[in-house]
């Protein structure tokens, strides 16, 4: 495949992830309260898609990876809002199975070297361990996000999803200016205004 149909995805991948943010932003702008809307979920499963796709097109097994698990958390949050039934079935299938799939090929016809995926002569490992690090916590956001919505059985944003978002994304944008990283620091930096302002809008919804 041309590298720069690749490239499309990935950079697709992304802007959907930034457009989630920022219209579930216009819209808590808007009510002057934090809103979950239907939307950012259908927005994070498609773009988690496109990027699994763009990790296995690009023989990044990292990027699938990290991709695997909040992928599957944003099919449960379409179930706790009514709305992952309402696709059909084969269709509802296929995304259970996709990832499985993909990893299970690629390992089968040698694509993988899990070795490479710690060893990096362009990175420092004390570097290596400070962009490992943010991208924990940036994953750990959706975890605390699905237990919390589980407890509550309603799929919703809770104040430490914003706090681990912004906290995680601080840390990758020190990654970003050490790696001179301009798509990490620009997709990480917008994300740094919107994680702040839904912090602020949360405190002032549970003081009125």
């Amino acid at each position: 495949m041309d590298s720069w149909l690749i490239y499309f995805l990935g950079f697709t991948a992304q802007l959907l992830f930034s457009g989630r943010m920022i219209l579930q932003w216009f819209l808590s702008e808007k009510s002057k309260k934090i809103i979950t809307p239907i939307f950012f979920w259908h927005l994070s499963l498609f773009a988690s898609f496109l990027l699994f796709v763009y990790g296995y097109l690009r023989d990044d097994f990292a990027i699938m990876m990290g991709q695997t698990l909040t992928y599957f958390i944003y099919i449960r949050n379409l179930q706790l809002q009514g709305e992952w039934y309402r696709f059909p079935k084969i269709f509802r299938l296929f995304l259970w199975i996709f990832p499985l799939l993909i990893v299970i090929y690629g390992f089968n016809n040698d694509q993988y070297d899990a070795a490479k995926l710690f060893r990096n002569d362009a990175i420092p490992f004390w570097l290596l361990i400070l962009g490992s690090l943010g991208q924990v916590i940036f994953t750990l956001r959706f975890i605390y996000q699905w237990v919390y919505s589980e407890r509550k059985k309603v799929s919703s944003l809770p104040l430490g999803f914003w706090l681990l978002s912004l906290l995680g994304s601080a840390i990758i944008i020190i990654y970003a200016v050490i790696r001179r990283d301009p798509v990490l620091l620009a997709g990480h930096g917008i994300g740094l205004i919107m994680y702040i302002r839904n912090i602020y809008i949360q405190k002032n919804e549970v003081k009125g």
